[in-house]
């Protein structure tokens, strides 16, 4: 289901979800705030330009894992692990438990992105992306994605690809749940366990 219907109703699907998320989640998103801003020197938020839905440059937020001298290298394929040393103590735990997305939910209502699709990356790398890589921006990035639940940066950045080029060929609303099942079920176990490779198959 890839046509009007499912694009309309996942939009107003995200915009209830995030819209009672950010509600019910007020007091933890507050206190979280306060836990990076009084622990560490900063803002409490990390703001980065993100490539979303056909390319378009959109202000991404999250709250901040990193000391504020951290340098950010755009290239996807260096992974900072929660034991790097510019990674916070608090920074470390959010990261852990995906924490650090939950002001995200701020993008979803403004459009920027939904509930469920590719993780958005910088422009510098969409710049170098071919053919087969810019699949991706043909839908909006999400906050979690089918490359998240099936291992996320324990998997390389080509596999990342192909997950998510996977998901934008094959994307529908029983796709949608199942990954947002996973994605609950990997933020109360607090890591993710389980890593999928890529085939050239039929899943």
């Amino acid at each position: 289901m890839k046509g009007k219907v499912y694009e309309i109703t996942k939009r107003i699907f995200d915009l209830i979800a995030a819209g009672v998320g950010l509600i019910i989640m007020s007091p933890l998103i507050l206190l979280i705030y306060l836990l990076v801003r009084c622990t560490s020197k900063g803002s409490g938020f990390f703001i980065q330009d993100r490539a979303g839905k056909d390319g378009k440059i959109f202000r991404m937020v999250k709250f901040r894992t990193m000391y504020a001298t951290h340098e950010h290298n755009p290239d996807p394929t260096i992974v900072i692990t929660p034991e790097h040393e510019d990674v916070t103590p608090v920074g470390r735990f959010l990261r852990k438990f995906k924490l650090d997305e939950l002001p995200q939910l701020i993008n979803v209502l403004r459009g920027d992105m939904s509930l469920v699709g590719p993780r958005p990356t910088v422009p510098e790398q969409v710049a170098r992306y071919g053919p087969f890589e810019r699949q991706r921006l043909k839908v909006k990035p999400g906050i979690t994605g089918l490359a998240q639940v099936n291992g996320g940066t324990a998997l390389t950045w080509p596999e990342r690809i192909e997950w998510d080029v996977y998901y934008v060929q094959h994307r529908s609303w029983k796709m949608d749940f199942g990954i947002l099942l996973r994605t609950v079920i990997s933020l109360i176990v607090g890591t993710e366990k389980h890593v999928r490779r890529f085939r050239n198959e039929k899943k």
